[in-house]
């Protein structure tokens, strides 16, 4: 499965995340803030296959967290996570830079379903669209 970082600075949504992917068979590494989350990144020298921050966060927020990983580990995808709809209309100014931004609260099917799809690379739109198609039917 893939390799994931978690950086968030409630210890409560980075556990709860954290063991859902464990339990899905992913390898996860957590970081409380964005600052602990770049010096992991740099530790590891951007082997990871996924970036799951928080937007909000002290030290370094995870805006600045997506563009710095961006910029020097281009590989790594990264998704973002927020409850602030202004942080949420911030992150989506990257979005060349980052998959998409899941907005808090979220279940834990939607934080795996939208992991999956980040680590699949599937398209943003399409995912939206299916989704949304499923809810007028159902």
């Amino acid at each position: 499965m893939a390799r994931i970082l978690i950086a968030e600075d409630d210890d409560g949504v980075r556990r709860f995340v954290s063991q859902a992917l464990m339990l899905s068979g992913h390898e996860v590494m957590e970081a409380e803030d964005g600052g602990l989350g770049l010096e992991i990144m740099e530790e590891e020298k951007g082997r990871f296959d996924l970036l799951l921050s928080d937007v909000k966060m002290p030290v370094m927020d995870g805006i600045a967290l997506a563009l710095d990983v961006g910029a020097r580990f281009p590989d790594v995808t990264i998704l973002l996570m927020t409850g602030f709809a202004d942080q949420r209309e911030r992150a989506h100014g990257l979005d060349a830079l980052i998959y998409d931004v899941i907005t808090k609260p979220f279940t834990l099917a939607q934080i795996l379903e939208k992991v999956s799809d980040a680590l699949m690379d599937k398209p943003v739109e399409i995912v939206s669209l299916s989704r949304q198609a499923i809810e007028q039917a159902g």
